[in-house]
């Protein structure tokens, strides 16, 4: 038994899928997972710019806000939409479940709901999927592999996004804008080009993309400064190229959105785990192991 017992305590599962074609620039993949651990095990978020729906059935998870630790959800199934400060879960026991990674405008396109209202802040997804999240999760929870779970999802996220409201084209032209800059194009540039006042601009853009452009800006410019760190800058290197105003101004952004240090972040990073992958997606530096 208490070799029964010490094998269970080790259960790591992580299987990844891409969605079917119906699904492709909306939904960026499945990430099935099934870990049990004795010892809590605290994971850090950066902001990414990608939305989470994790749909579990295992023990429930423990969200805060690593700025505001004051800011805390308890739940198996929790959302995570586009985010300017990082958060920190915390979960013992057996974690299991599938996240699906969205952008942005595919979450608004697929949930029917402003994005504004659910930025920046975990909830449950019974809050986003209202009565229908039971049934749901019931069904993932009865498939037998993860094939056939991620098969389910590519049918009930097509139905939605087929049913979903449509995107302004201005929307998905200056959230590209913003991402192909690397955050660094001017929100009074964005407006001229898509004929839009600033203010209406900005309305839009809280409405289907969940904040307003130039603090989607910000994320997609620390996503660019922890990528250069990643290929081996150094932090005054990285703050320079991601046009920051100084090094210093870097820290304090840095901190602001993560809450600790440039220094403190590399190190905790390179200490994390190599098991568990640290990063959702490609091209996304999206976090770090703290403990477990």
């Amino acid at each position: 038994m208490g070799g029964e017992a010490a094998r269970a305590s080790r259960v790591y599962e992580l299987v990844r899928r891409k969605p079917g074609p119906g699904l492709r620039g909306h939904v960026l993949g499945y990430r099935g997972f099934r870990i049990t651990s004795r010892q809590p095990r605290r994971r850090l978020m950066v902001p990414d710019g990608v939305v989470k729906v994790m749909l579990g059935f295992g023990e429930p998870l423990r969200m805060l806000d690593a700025v505001r630790p004051s800011a805390v959800v308890r739940g198996a199934s929790l959302v995570n939409a586009v985010r300017t400060t990082a958060a920190v879960g915390e979960h013992s026991g057996l974690l299991h479940g599938v996240t699906v990674l969205l952008t942005p405008l595919g979450a608004y396109r697929i949930f029917a709901v402003p994005m504004a209202e659910w930025a920046d802040h975990p909830l449950d997804v019974v809050d986003l999927l209202g009565t229908g999240a039971g049934s749901l999760l019931q069904r993932l929870a009865e498939c037998r592999e993860w094939g056939a779970r991620f098969d389910l999802l590519d049918t009930v996220l097509l139905a939605r996004l087929r049913a979903g409201p449509r995107l302004s084209p201005e929307v998905v032209w200056a959230w590209r804008a913003v991402r192909r800059s690397q955050g660094t194009v001017p929100v009074a540039e964005l407006a001229a080009a898509t004929g839009w006042s600033r203010r209406h601009l900005e309305r839009r853009f809280l409405e289907q993309v969940g904040l307003a452009p130039k603090r989607l800006a910000q994320v997609v410019r620390l996503q660019r400064a922890l990528r250069l760190q990643e290929d081996g800058m150094s932090w005054a290197q990285v703050a320079a190229a991601a046009e920051y105003h100084d090094e210093p101004h870097f820290d304090r952004t840095f901190k602001s959105m993560i809450g600790c240090t440039p220094g403190r972040f590399r190190v905790d990073r390179a200490h994390s785990a190599a098991k568990d992958p640290l990063d959702f997606l490609p091209g996304h530096i999206t976090g770090l192991l703290l403990t477990g």
